[in-house]
């Protein structure tokens, strides 16, 4: 498997302060995020790498593991308790030898990994008689999850499938489009009585009809007829709750953006908080207009 080179995926450099990491993040998930490039697989792909990239490098403990140990960063603890039991194999020895594979100073982390884990936590390593080296936690499991815009927004619990097991999670509302989540020890069985590995849950969140979503806040328009735009009214406004009545002012311009405070997303992991619905008019011209209608508008043109 060819290296993941998170700093690239970001483009910054491997000496990128946090805020710089949260700057390039926010910039290219804006640029290819699937509100913005709907239909575009590519965008699409890319959009699940940059929250891979930002997962691991906006936490300092797990950009540490990933400077140390690459692509491998998850099973970097394997591999210091691997190297850390060779020592003591080594020490008790009478040859003063190891009595398994030797992890030298020089040695290639990739190449460890390989023969220890597959190249994806599989498997594992074995001395010279067959017998385990040590304890190692299990093949960590991905999966992903599909949801509509409106069940996203709401707390609940989906039951699914992994690998033969039933697994039911509590769904936060406000989770994005392409956001991953871990459920520790929801992966695949430990090895030689290791702890099981995670379950990585990433979710795809389809369009919506009726609402865009722009980070917490929504968009929608609606279309009011001519003599509401002149005259004032009012106009009914689907929301995620419910449908609410706005007062059209009058004189109001075709393209008119409102907003309903309060009215859009709730704010992931904040409870009671929720960001605000922005409301676009559509003005719709009039037609089939009588011969009195057509009269009235030129006297309103010449007046």
């Amino acid at each position: 498997m060819a290296f993941i080179d998170y700093y690239k995926t970001l483009e910054v450099s491997k000496n990128a302060s946090a805020d710089d990491i949260k700057k390039a993040y926010r910039k290219l998930a804006r640029k290819y995020h699937p509100d913005m490039n709907p239909n575009d697989k590519e965008a699409e792909r890319k959009f699940k790498e940059l929250n891979e990239a930002n997962e691991v490098l906006s936490n300092p403990e797990n950009r540490a593991k990933y400077d140390k140990y690459g692509e491998n960063w998850k099973h970097g603890e394997e591999y210091e308790r691997a190297q850390q039991q060779q020592r003591q194999q080594y020490q008790g020895s009478p040859s003063g030898g190891f009595s398994g594979a030797d992890f030298g100073e020089g040695e290639d982390f990739s190449d460890f990994f390989q023969s220890m884990f597959g190249g994806a936590g599989g498997g594992f390593g074995q001395n010279s008689r067959g017998s385990a080296s040590g304890k190692f936690k299990g093949q960590d499991v991905s999966a992903e999850l599909n949801l509509n815009l409106r069940e996203a927004a709401k707390t609940h619990q989906q039951t699914f499938d992994i690998n033969g097991k039933k697994v039911r999670i509590t769904i936060p509302a406000g989770v994005y489009d392409g956001q991953q989540i871990k459920l520790k020890g929801h992966g695949n069985p430990g090895i030689n009585g290791g702890p099981n590995g995670d379950l990585y849950i990433t979710f795809n969140i389809s369009e919506d009809k009726d609402f865009k979503r722009d980070g917490d806040n929504l968009r929608t328009s609606v279309d009011i007829d001519l003599y509401t735009a002149v005259l004032g009214g009012d106009a009914n406004i689907e929301t995620l709750e419910g449908s609410v009545k706005l007062k059209v002012k009058p004189e109001t311009q075709n393209g008119t953006t409102v907003r309903l405070k309060g009215k859009g997303f709730p704010v992931y992991k904040k409870e009671g908080e929720f960001g605000d619905l922005y409301v676009t008019y559509n003005v719709k011209i009039p037609t089939n207009l009588t011969d009195k209608q057509k009269e009235l508008f030129q006297q309103l043109q010449n007046s």
